[in-house]
């Protein structure tokens, strides 16, 4: 049984998808469109092969795309693909860490008080050399 497909509905849907306002889409296709004609397209079951071929071009589509695309379909396609992806996810598919991210952490933490120990040492030599620089201008006055 063949599936009628509604073409001004493809025609909103993939509008809003691209986040056009009627207005934008009315705009684009010149002086003779208004929102309302756009509205009215898209409430229209079938569309003239010459208006859906300037609706696609402005939204980038392809206009088999207009007329071929199923909601249903697609949304069936998507759900079959999640489901099966979820069923092959099971058993058979092996995941196994190369690493313990606990022990990843563990070197993070060691290598943060290495450096955090050498700044120390850093700041320390400063201090003694500023002291000593102190002290001997302190011996010269």
């Amino acid at each position: 049984m063949a599936k009628n497909i509604h073409q001004g509905r493809n025609v909103k849907r993939f509008r809003e998808m691209l986040g056009i306002k009627q207005e934008g889409l009315a705009y684009e296709l010149g002086e003779d469109w208004t929102q309302k004609r756009v509205s009215l397209l898209e409430q229209k079951e079938t569309i003239e092969q010459d208006i859906l071929d300037q609706v696609a071009k402005i939204l980038k589509v392809p206009a088999d795309a207009i007329k071929n695309f199923d909601e249903e379909t697609a949304i069936n396609n998507i759900q079959n693909n999640y489901d099966n992806s979820i069923v092959h996810a099971g058993p058979t598919v092996n995941y196994n860490c190369t690493f313990n991210p606990l022990d990843k952490w563990v070197e993070a933490l060691e290598e943060n008080k290495k450096l955090y120990e050498r700044l120390l040492k850093a700041e320390q030599d400063k201090n003694e050399l500023l002291q000593k620089l102190l002290n001997s201008q302190n011996k010269n006055i």
